[in-house]
């Protein structure tokens, strides 16, 4: 099995996995929040052993980490509570493409290089981030109108179901930049430690933390600044 055929494998487990966790109870959303932080805290521990020769400056950055990430549970917790499964499926699916849209646009056209930090990412990879962000809100609309279906009775506050397409289409690219920032962040620490991926969690991606970098800055930034 090629490094292409095992991104796809672990892409379509993980995502059954998360549909489950996310749309059976609170709990077992709650149960999958905590494994991947707990995961995501561990890769990021051997990152800073390599970055920090400062013991104290290390326990001081792993302490801080671990608190944001319980910021970052009981933001994804609320969202899921207050607005519903449809709709934190919703942003999960803009940050999804926005990443895809990153890789897939950056490896076809290249060009100039967005940053030293990470040097595979280019301007024109951001701007397709920009653009597969879009996507989502493009096929919630699309299956509005041809099912006729009213997803807001199912989604409190469900932006295309309320008419405010162009407050939505910020929400989409606002929630990009973010998950990019988070990205560049992560990518930052692992230039730092001279390492590819945070951990070999997940065999063609690397570590849950690779995976979830951009969706530990993004869920937190909606909850306490959008929503």
């Amino acid at each position: 099995m090629n490094n292409l055929q095992k991104r796809i494998f672990t892409s379509i487990v993980l995502i059954a996995i998360v549909l489950n966790c996310l749309f059976i109870s609170s709990i077992t959303w709650l149960i999958l929040l905590s494994i991947a932080s707990l995961i995501s805290l561990y890769e990021f521990f051997f990152i800073i052993k390599k970055v920090c020769k400062n013991i104290l400056l290390a326990i001081t950055i792993f302490t801080l980490s671990a608190f944001y990430l319980l910021f970052f549970i009981n933001s994804a917790l609320n969202i899921h509570k207050t607005n519903g499964e449809f709709f934190v499926l919703f942003i999960l699916l803009i940050i999804i493409f926005s990443d895809i849209g990153g890789y897939v646009v950056g490896k076809f056209i290249g060009g100039v290089k967005l940053t030293k930090i990470s040097p595979n990412k280019t301007i024109s990879g951001s701007i397709g981030s920009f653009l597969f962000s879009l996507f989502p809100l493009g096929f919630s609309i699309l299956i509005v109108n041809l099912s006729g279906i009213n997803l807001g009775i199912y989604v409190s506050c469900y932006p295309v179901c309320l008419g405010i397409i162009e407050d939505s289409v910020v929400l989409c690219l606002v929630l990009s930049l973010v998950s990019q920032v988070g990205d560049l962040i992560i990518s930052y620490f692992k230039r730092l430690a001279k390492v590819k991926d945070t951990g070999k969690f997940l065999p063609g991606h690397g570590g849950i933390l690779d995976r979830i970098d951009g969706i530990i800055f993004a869920i937190p930034f909606y909850y306490f600044f959008w929503s």
